[in-house]
């Protein structure tokens, strides 16, 4: 679905309510019911670390990302399947050009998806077949630039009807070093992915901040953070409009969060940590639930009506 639809409908007679995840220890793209019940596996793609993941609703299939494990041969790749795992296509191919790939978005008006290349220290988009490869925000160009973790891009989120892109720079561990960022879905005229005059930071001095999700309707930003507390381990919002005088967090006690997705009909939030738990709550923090406990190593996670 696009990030232009503010509010989506809830579940219609003949739909179900589907969590998608990733565990990244085993290469699995798992599916549950939204109580974490009814466990069934997609694919499996052992030695592969998938990542972020998407549902395009509209034609049945699943994006993901792939991180790589040499970050010297590009090894990062962006796949797609269809929703009961059959017809696997890889869209961008390992030793391409990805490095670590991380949360992926997709524009599906504008037919482009979107995501970080966290070791590649770039934000980039290509046409949802994976053609038309483009570098929208790029912080650096040599190894020793990827070695400074302060410039790895990591979560992004799409505010496509104001045209702009959040996303996240972690920093190293628990540094307090971790920012929030926000441009244009374009690059300037005249200017660079290098060098961009369009960019913001918005919040600064956090753990680790990781995924993002955005509530158009109420302009609210919501973001996981791995870091230590008392700001890491936490999921947190805040308003799009001031970040920093309105940050708080919302939920804590975490074991490395890192998925984030909002199912914004039914006022609810999913999430999930490194430890391999699967968590849901309201928009406001309150009524936490475990669904999964301690049951792999999840990373990405998507709510679906399917």
């Amino acid at each position: 679905m696009s990030e232009a639809e503010v509010r989506t409908p809830a579940a219609s007679p003949g739909k179900t309510e589907r969590l998608f995840f990733l565990d990244i220890n085993d290469g699995r793209i798992i599916s549950t019911a939204i109580d974490g019940t009814d466990l069934k596996l997609i694919i499996q793609r052992p030695n592969r670390s998938p990542d972020g993941i998407l549902v395009d609703s509209e034609n049945g299939w699943l994006y993901w990302t792939e991180m790589g494990t040499d970050y010297n041969a590009h090894d990062g790749s962006i796949e797609r399947i269809d929703r009961d795992g059959s017809n696997h296509v890889t869209l961008i191919a390992p030793g391409s050009t990805l490095v670590t790939p991380k949360q992926i978005q997709i524009d599906s008006d504008g037919g482009k998806l979107y995501w970080c290349d966290r070791e590649g220290m770039r934000v980039m988009r290509a046409n949802i077949d994976g053609s038309d490869i483009e570098t929208l925000v790029q912080n650096g160009d040599s190894p020793a630039d990827s070695a400074d973790i302060e410039r790895w891009c990591v979560g992004i989120a799409l505010d496509l009807p104001r045209g702009q892109i959040y996303w996240t720079q972690k920093g190293p561990p628990n540094a307090g070093l971790g920012r929030i960022f926000r441009a244009g879905v374009n690059i300037p005229q005249g200017e660079t992915a290098t060098k961009r005059s369009d960019i913001e930071t918005l919040l600064d001095k956090l753990p680790e901040p990781i995924d993002l999700e955005l509530d158009l309707a109420t302009r609210t930003i919501y973001w996981t953070d791995r870091g230590n507390l008392p700001r890491g381990n936490t999921v947190n919002c805040a308003s799009m409009d001031n970040l920093a005088a309105t940050s708080e967090v919302i939920l804590e006690g975490l074991d490395e969060g890192i998925g984030l997705s909002l199912d914004l009909p039914n006022n609810r939030m999913f999430f999930t940590d490194i430890g391999g738990n699967l968590y849901s709550a309201s928009l406001d923090g309150a009524g936490e639930r475990e669904l999964l406990h301690h049951a792999g190593s999840f990373t990405g996670i998507v709510y679906a009506v399917v």
